[in-house]
């Protein structure tokens, strides 16, 4: 197990916790992939390799190191190797094509990049400049590689010296709202959330991490990678999740750690049931967000002790925990409670604190140095506009109960303000997918022509194939099942989403598409509410 002190600023740099790492217990497993082990000892030494031949392409202390490619242990040691080097690393989703992935390469400004084979021709049709400066991760004529770094003599002038607040990454937003921005984490920002991780999980000797997250998103190494650093156990790695596969995957590895997201274990919930369900494994889990009324059964139906939540963004990747003893009873879909080195407080837009029950933004400022993001890179106007008066303003919107719970209500560019009203979409949307015949949906305000400050409530909705929903049986199960006021003026079904490469919906392009000419219209159908 670890045995650094993480209060001294030299043992909250990346670099240094593997080398120790790597010194103190070279012979343990840190990556696994598949039947593949690679040791603390051999995970530093290859770094090491990879950041001496970095340096050898050009790659100096303060330029930025592209990772293209899929999640794999070499992601990983590339990554350590820039922090080595003192060079921020850029993970890049491999979901990017065309003009996504151009302008995400052009705002980053890499002296390289890594890439796997594959992806090759996508660099291609973006034209030679994007070609000059290209590493892969396996031999082939014409372009350096992993392999051939490997060979390379370690640099005797590596690691770089490096303090805590030094940026390690940046982290591309997904850009639902907006434009992309690259968000820049400090080695502390990073371990903060990895040891806020280990010790909400309860993570020690013996332990094992599974992750199947995809290395170009923040929670995959918040919840797996640098936690087992941090701690000194292992993470089993595969490159992508299955639902189908999830559990035999965690007997595979002896995981007793886990972490999904967003819609993956809504998947395993709603597998048809097995009688090995509960044979596996996994003693904690991380699963946000978990919905209230499946939390304990899931924990069942699964055999798992407890499973923990957090809130949080890439800018400040741990801002609200939720510890789950596996006995006490949770309040319903409460946040949890702050951390401990952040003062949160939810805001109205004039810096003013909201009365309880009202809903406001989360805010947030630091108690200590380098707890949030450095800023976002290149670009000092995005970074300006999110402080006010020292407070970090996240876009969430969120509200407090009497007890001092918070909960979450929604992303502050897609609340809808409706006739006096603030109506979140994330609740209108909730209630509209509970219609059998929905496969997807999204709700946002548009212009109301009564009020200009206002706004009407809209649903784009992908439904089921063979489904024959009508628009009015929508907007009538809604009635049915809501305030009548989430009831939506406007409706139009559509054969799909427009999305992010991150698989999140543009609602600003859904916003800016408006009403259209085969939208239903609820009142000039004569829908009438029923209140």
């Amino acid at each position: 197990m670890q045995t650094l002190d993480y209060n001294k600023e030299e043992n909250r740099v990346l670099g240094n916790i593997l080398r120790h790492q790597a010194e103190t217990t070279p012979g343990k497993d840190f990556l696994i992939d598949g039947e593949r082990h690679i040791t603390y000892s051999e995970a530093h030494d290859a770094a090491c390799h990879y950041a001496a031949g970095l340096r050898q392409l050009g790659v100096q202390q303060g330029d930025r190191v592209c990772i293209f490619m899929n999640s794999c242990p070499e992601f990983v040691l590339v990554s350590f190797a820039c922090n080595l080097l003192g060079a921020p690393w850029v993970p890049i989703n491999t979901d990017y094509r065309g003009e996504w992935l151009q302008q995400t390469l052009v705002d980053s400004k890499p002296r390289i990049t890594v890439t796997d084979r594959e992806y090759l021709s996508r660099l291609a049709e973006l034209g030679d400049a994007f070609m000059a400066n290209v590493v892969i991760k396996e031999p082939d004529a014409g372009f350096p590689s992993l392999t051939e770094l490997l060979s390379t003599p370690i640099d005797s002038s590596l690691p770089a010296v490096l303090q805590r607040g030094d940026v390690a990454s940046i982290m591309w937003t997904s850009g639902t709202t907006g434009r992309s921005k690259g968000v820049m984490q400090s080695h502390n920002a990073w371990m903060r959330a990895a040891l806020s991780a280990a010790n909400i999980g309860g993570m020690h000797e013996g332990d094992m991490i599974y992750n199947c997250m995809p290395l170009y998103n923040s929670a995959a190494w918040v919840t797996s990678i640098f936690p087992a650093l941090v701690t000194g156990i292992a993470v089993g790695m595969d490159s992508a999740f299955s639902a189908s596969h999830f559990w035999e995957r965690t007997r595979f590895y002896g995981a007793t750690h886990i972490f999904t997201l967003g819609a993956m274990h809504m998947f395993l919930w709603n597998a048809p049931e097995r009688p090995d369900d509960s044979d596996n494994p996994v003693r904690s889990a991380t699963m946000t967000p978990m919905p209230h009324d499946i939390h304990r059964p899931f924990c069942q139906r699964f055999g798992i002790q407890a499973i923990q939540q957090g809130f949080g963004q890439s800018e400040i990747m741990q801002l609200i925990s939720r510890f789950d003893d596996g006995v006490s009873e949770l309040f319903p879909n409460a946040l949890g409670t702050p951390v401990d080195d952040l003062e949160v407080a939810l805001l109205d837009d004039v810096n003013r604190p909201v009365p309880v029950g009202d809903v406001g933004e989360f805010c947030v400022k630091p108690k200590a140095e380098h707890i949030l993001f450095n800023g976002y890179f290149n670009d000092p106007d995005a970074t300006e506009k999110a402080f006010v008066d020292g407070w970090y303003r996240t876009g969430d919107l969120g509200k407090q109960d009497g007890a001092g719970n918070y909960f979450f209500v929604d992303r502050k560019k897609d609340l809808i303000r409706y006739k006096g009203r603030s109506v979140s979409s994330v609740a209108v949307e909730s209630i509209a997918r509970r219609h059998p015949g929905i496969s997807d949906v999204a709700a946002f305000g548009v212009p109301s022509v009564e009020l200009s400050s206002e706004h009407e409530i809209m649903l784009a909705v992908v439904a089921k194939p063979n489904s024959s929903v009508s628009e009015e049986a929508l907007a009538r199960h809604i009635n049915d099942n809501a305030p009548y006021f989430f009831v939506p003026q406007y409706i139009e079904i559509v054969e799909s989403l427009p999305m992010t490469p991150t698989q999140k919906v543009r609602k600003v392009e859904l916003r800016e598409r408006g009403v259209t000419n085969t939208t239903w219209d609820a009142r000039a159908a004569g829908f009438k509410v029923t209140r």
